[in-house]
């Protein structure tokens, strides 16, 4: 039997009256999921003396979380098309709320490793359904820019917030409630969602490409820690090259079976496109470059100029307000000019940003570098996010938008991972060269250097993201869903639960 013609959601019904409310409920979510990433961070010397844990050990609590987390994307982006994303995202957060209560009052180093790896799983789940929910909700062109703008402006400015809140609770507090303060905010994120968001899902044909699913997960999954033990044993270890080397095998195998898999995990006609393949591109591009302001700029104001935590929190936060202010700028702009100068303009910011940044020095003026670098780090940050994401998922069919959403995230998390460990090997050689060639009392002023170099770095990163965006990303793109993909008969609808669309009726 042919499945019912698919139609977009604007084209068969109203606007979801609740969808304002589902957008601040997304953005806590997105939130938490961003700050379990940076607030750990400041806690995990704290962690490590409470549970003893030995410093060979110490990585798997960033790296448990960072590798089911990035390995599960893709497949997570597809349980929420198939099985609905609404009870997706609801069952994420109530996951994640026990995720880290046992972290919380984890007892030993292990349950701790454990409890971040289980983090990393649900947050897989939740942050495709997020991105989706936003794509199937808001159908205007110009809410939905109003819609990205906020998730955008959280995705680029909860690093500042982690960290902020990581010194407060690590000084004040106790490294445990870096980990319990999520499991009040996602029970209450979960009973709010089950009466707020209305259900969506890919009706006809959803068996899942089990085949797929194992080479992508186990192939990001193996990059993603081949990345991390190259900061700790180098590039060249042969456990690092056998790592990386079985990631692009299985990558290379994964696309071979979604180019003949009759119900791919990723369908490749969501990277066919050149405006959403430039977008996964910048997005990877731009996720490295910020990442390495996140990383050594903290080291460079609590190592060497001796900041505690919550003042390097607060140190950070001139980011998180230009974002704040530019992100209304970029959602008012995008439908008027379009993606293509708002993400070269703000990569071209950020690679300014960064330029600064690369200035500081032993004795280097807060006020005269690391602020007005930060300012303009927030202004590319609260136009790119975004606008990249927004694009990545215009034209998108409905029953792809899980899909779409997991590829944005992965092209996240391994262009963080993957210049994050770059960089760090970056850092770590030039402050050994100056050791060796001055002496043990240079290591200071070495590693300084060594930050420096990672903000170069990352600002040529955002001049490759700005070439990026001008060669692949249109200057306008459709103005309502008509002129947008059209969806092919051939394939199955997306439809709501006809009891939640008519509870919403009522």
């Amino acid at each position: 039997m042919q499945p019912t013609p698919s139609t977009t959601p604007s084209a068969r019904e109203p606007a979801d009256p609740r969808r304002w409310w589902l957008l601040t409920l997304v953005a806590i979510a997105e939130l938490m999921i961003i700050l379990d990433i940076y607030i750990v961070n400041i806690a995990l010397p704290s962690a490590q003396s409470a549970l003893e844990i030995p410093d060979a050990s110490r990585h798997w609590v960033v790296t448990a979380y960072a590798i089911t987390f990035g390995g599960l994307l893709l497949l997570g982006g597809r349980v929420g098309d198939y099985w609905g994303r609404k009870r997706t995202f609801t069952l994420s957060l109530v996951g994640f709320g026990v995720a880290s209560a046992l972290g919380g009052a984890a007892w030993s180093p292990e349950l701790l490793f454990a409890a971040r790896a289980l983090q990393g799983v649900f947050a897989a789940l939740m942050a495709p359904a997020i991105l989706s929910l936003l794509f199937v909700t808001f159908t205007d062109p110009r809410e939905r820019a109003k819609a990205f703008g906020v998730w955008g402006a959280v995705a680029g400015t909860g690093s500042a917030i982690g960290l902020l809140l990581g010194g407060v609770f690590t000084e004040y507090a106790s490294w445990r409630w870096t980990l319990l303060v999520n499991v009040p905010v996602a029970v209450a994120l979960a009973v709010a969602a089950w009466w707020i968001v209305r259900e969506s899902r890919t009706d006809g044909e959803t068996r899942y490409d089990i085949p797929g699913a194992l080479t992508s997960t186990l192939g990001v999954t193996a990059l993603v820690y081949g990345f991390t033990r190259a900061e700790s044993d180098g590039w060249g270890a042969p456990v690092t090259l056998a790592l990386l080397a079985a990631g692009v095998a299985l990558i290379v195998a994964f696309v071979a079976i979604e180019r003949r898999s009759a119900n791919p995990l990723l369908p490749l006609r969501v990277l066919t496109d050149r405006n959403r393949a430039g977008s996964f591109a910048a997005n990877a591009l731009f996720a490295g470059a910020i990442f390495s302001y996140g990383v050594f700029l903290v080291y460079y104001l609590q190592g060497s100029r001796g900041y505690s935590a919550i003042e390097s929190g607060l140190a950070i936060l001139p980011l998180t307000l230009a974002a704040i202010a530019f992100v209304s700028i970029g959602a008012r702009l995008l439908p008027r000019v379009g993606p293509r100068p708002l993400t070269v303009g703000g990569f071209a910011i950020g690679a300014v940003g960064l330029g600064w940044l690369a200035l500081i020095g032993e004795d280097t003026s807060y006020m005269a570098v690391v602020f007005p670098g930060l300012v303009l780090l927030g202004i590319a940050a609260g136009l790119v996010w975004p606008v990249l994401s927004n694009t990545a998922l215009v034209g998108v069919q409905p029953r792809d938008a899980g899909a779409a959403s997991g590829m944005v995230s992965v092209a996240q998390q391994l262009g963080g991972a993957l210049t994050v460990a770059f960089l760090n090997t970056l850092a770590a050689s030039i402050a050994e060269g100056r050791v060796e060639r001055d002496g043990d009392a240079a290591l200071a002023a070495g590693l300084i250097d060594g930050y420096a170099a990672t903000f170069a770095v990352g600002g040529g990163l955002m001049l490759l993201g700005a070439v990026v965006s001008l060669l692949t990303i249109t200057r306008r793109l459709p103005a309502s869903e008509q002129d947008a993909e059209l969806p092919d008969p051939e394939l199955p609808a997306v439809n709501e639960e006809p009891a939640v669309a008519g509870a919403r009726a009522a």
